[in-house]
Order: structure tokens, then C-alpha cells, then sequence
């Protein structure tokens, strides 16, 4: 059964009235976790779409860059959007129940901090109120402020990420203490890495800019092609 149908299906077990937070009080524990994952992803973007005041085809679009959503199941992922843009509940009512379902080391939260960079850049601006709603997001998920800053810095234009950045090692790490950092992101961010930590395989296309981005920072240290 596809990650879509299960969706469906928890979106079918809501009784009269119920929104769709009550979907993740229901989907605490693996494996049901990356149904609440790809809901999450939804449901967040589809507030932070209205965060700039307009919710933009663009925006729309995004989702199916973040995951696989095949012509089939366009309409089970429409549902969980509206259902979110239209829920009384707030960005961070939602966030907060998303943080209690992953452990407080869950690198998880942080992929989730990332698809939501990618929605809301994919309109090419980044609004004011899309920065705040970041910012509360991150710091209810507990993301280290240097992350933060890491994500934005990548997908924010005219914002170019220094190299150590990226990798996550101080600007006066050696060359070998940057190609062990490189090296132990390569092998965090390989996809069976990334469906064995609860990333649905629908979303594991989310990692592949990361990846980009990892390799040049890279390169730009090293200083040669990798």
C-alpha cells in the first residue's frame, strides 16, 4: 500500500467535525510515522503558504518537488492541504504535536525544517512572515540555531553559505577534518539512511539539493573536483 493510500485511509477514519490534527494523535509510532511525516509536511507548508498572504500555484507546485505524487494520488494530497489551509488550528498548534511524536535527537525534524525552506522558496520569494514562521517552527523543534542558519543560507537567494557551513565543521578545520565531515554526510544522507530514520521513500527526492549542496562545499575546500 503506497504512502498516499494509507493517508486516504487515516483521512477517511476522521469523525464528523474532527480536523486534521486529530490524524496525528493517531500516528505516534512507527511505521505510521512517515504518514504523519508526509501529512506534516502538508499540512505546515499548506500554513506557510498563507504566511506571505497568498497561497501561489508555485507553492502549490512545490509539494510535488518535496515528494513523488503521481497523477493518482494528486487528490488525496489536495485533501490534506485544503484540509490544513482551513483548520482552525494553528501553524503552531500543529507543530508542536509533530515535535511529540519524534524523539528530542530525531533528525527527522530537521528534513521536515528543510522541505518547508523548499515550499517556501518556491515562489522565488521569501517573505518576512515565511522567516518568522520558520524561526517558531525551529525553535519549537528544538533546531540548533546554526542549522537554522545553515538552511537558510542555502535556499535564500543572495545568500551563499560558507563552505564550512554546509558541512558543519568551524572555518579553521583542516582539509582532513572537512573530508571526514564530508564523508559522514554522504553516508547520513544516502537513501536508505534516510528511509531507515522514518523519511518516507516519497520524500527522499527532498535530499537530493542537499546533497548538491554538500559536495560543492566540498569541492570549494578542497579545491579540486570530487
Amino acid at each position: 500500500m503506497s504512502i498516499w493510500a494509507r493517508i486516504s485511509e487515516a483521512l477517511s477514519a476522521l469523525a464528523s467535525g474532527e480536523g486534521l490534527t486529530a490524524v496525528f494523535d493517531r500516528l505516534r509510532t512507527a511505521p505510521e510515522s512517515s504518514v504523519a511525516f508526509t501529512i506534516a509536511v502538508i499540512a505546515l507548508g499548506a500554513k506557510m503558504a498563507k504566511a506571505d498572504g497568498q497561497v501561489t500555484r508555485d507553492e502549490v507546485t512545490a509539494f510535488r518537488e518535496v515528494f513523488r505524487i503521481g497523477d493518482d494520488d494528486a487528490q488525496g494530497a489536495a485533501r490534506v492541504f485544503n484540509l490544513a489551509r482551513t483548520d482552525v488550528a494553528g501553524f503552531d498548534d500543529y507543530a508542536r504535536r509533530i515535535k511529540g511524536m519524534f524523539d528530542d535527537e530525531s533528525p527527522i525534524l530537521g528534513d521536515l525544517l528543510e522541505g518547508l525552506f523548499h515550499i517556501a522558496m518556491a515562489d522565488g520569494i521569501y517573505h518576512p512572515n515565511e522567516n518568522a514562521f520558520l524561526e517558531e517552527v525551529a525553535q519549537i523543534f528544538a533546531v540548533p540555531e546554526g542549522q537554522f542558519e545553515t538552511l537558510r543560507a542555502r535556499f535564500v537567494p543572495n545568500s551563499s553559505p560558507l563552505p564550512h557551513m554546509v558541512l558543519g565543521v568551524p572555518r579553521d578545520a583542516t582539509k582532513e577534518e572537512a573530508r571526514a565531515a564530508w564523508r559522514k554526510l554522504v553516508r547520513a544522507n544516502h537513501p536508505d539512511a534516510l528511509i531507515a530514520r522514518g523519511l518516507p521513500e516519497e520524500a527522499v527526492k527532498m535530499a537530493e539539493k542537499r546533497m548538491i549542496d554538500i559536495n560543492r562545499a566540498w569541492e570549494t575546500i578542497s579545491g579540486k573536483s570530487i
